[in-house]
C-alpha cells in the first residue's frame, strides 16, 4: 500500500467548445502533458463516493460549510478487476484549500478494508496515520456506496511550476446503482458533449498568462462539483416522478390525480 497526500487550491470553470478550443491553442507554450495522458492521450477516472444512508455528506457539501470532507474510491481501469489498483481517498477542503489524503490497494483489499477494518499485513508502504483517519472517519459516519461517476480527463502541468495543473474533464457519466468498480462505466450524462470541466490546481497564485487567457475568453470560475451535479439531478428526478403540480393538480407517480388543497 502506498500514501498520497497534498493542499492545494482548486478552481473549476464550465467550458464551450469554442473556449476549450481557443485555449488549448496555447496550452503547449506553458505546459506539459501530464505522465498519464500518453502521446497526449485522455486517460479515465473511475469513482465510488460513499455517504450515509441519508446522504448527509454531500447535502452537507451543497450547503457551502467551511469545513467539508467526503471519501471515494478510486480506480484508473474499467471494469477493475480484484487485483487492480485503487485508491481509497479522504478529500477535505477547509476555506479554500483542499487536501487529500489517499491510500494505494488492490480492490479486493479495499473492500474488505471498508466491510471489516482489515489491514493486509506484510506491505512495505502501509502507513498508519491516513488509516487512523479513515477509522475515524468509518467511525463518525456510517457509509456506503451511494454514487458512481466517471470521466475522460486531460491533465498538463506548468513548465515552469510542476505543481501548477490543468485538467479537461468530459463525458461526465453518474448512476447511482450498480456501485462497483468492477462494472464498466455507464450512466448518465452530468454535462453536455460539447463541454469541458475545466479544474486549476496551484499551490499559490495562478499564472498571469492563464489569467489573461481566460478573461480574453470570457471563461469566469464556476462553482460546479461533480457529486453534488448528480446528486441534485437525483432529487429533481425523483421529486419530478413522485409529483408533478399543474394548476393546483398533482400527479402522483404518473398515475393519479389529486386536488391541492392549498388552491
Amino acid at each position: 500500500m502506498a500514501i498520497n497526500s497534498f493542499a492545494r487550491k482548486e478552481i473549476k470553470f464550465l467550458l464551450n467548445m469554442r473556449q476549450y478550443e481557443s485555449l488549448m491553442e496555447v496550452i503547449s507554450q506553458y505546459m506539459n502533458p501530464d505522465a498519464y495522458c500518453v502521446g497526449g492521450k485522455e486517460y479515465g477516472i473511475y469513482n465510488i463516493y460513499y455517504d450515509t444512508p441519508d446522504d448527509f455528506l454531500i447535502r452537507e457539501s451543497l450547503a457551502k460549510p467551511y469545513f467539508k470532507e467526503k471519501l471515494r474510491l478510486r480506480s484508473y481501469y474499467s471494469p477493475a478487476s480484484p487485483d487492480s489498483p485503487v485508491f481509497l481517498e479522504i478529500k477535505r477542503k477547509i476555506g479554500g484549500i483542499v487536501t487529500k489524503r489517499r491510500v494505494s490497494m488492490t480492490l479486493a483489499e479495499s473492500e474488505e478494508y471498508l466491510a471489516t477494518r482489515h489491514k493486509r499485513e506484510g506491505h512495505k508502504y502501509i502507513t498508519g496515520q491516513v488509516f487512523t483517519e479513515l477509522d475515524a472517519f468509518l467511525d463518525h459516519y456510517p457509509v456506503a456506496p451511494r454514487q458512481y461517476i466517471s470521466y475522460q480527463r486531460e491533465a498538463f502541468f506548468g513548465k515552469e511550476n510542476g505543481d501548477f495543473r490543468l485538467t479537461f474533464d468530459r463525458k461526465l457519466v453518474e448512476r447511482r446503482y450498480d456501485l462497483t468498480l468492477g462494472c464498466q462505466s455507464y450512466g448518465n450524462f452530468i454535462i453536455e458533449a460539447d463541454q469541458r470541466l475545466m479544474e486549476v490546481k496551484v499551490g499559490d497564485s495562478v499564472p498571469d498568462w492563464l489569467v489573461s487567457k481566460l478573461s480574453e475568453l470570457g471563461i469566469y470560475k464556476t462553482s460546479f462539483s461533480k457529486y453534488g451535479r448528480a446528486y441534485t439531478n437525483f432529487v429533481q428526478e425523483q421529486a419530478t416522478k413522485s409529483r408533478i403540480q399543474i394548476s393546483g393538480i398533482s400527479m402522483v407517480n404518473n398515475k393519479k390525480l389529486v386536488m391541492n388543497r392549498s388552491v
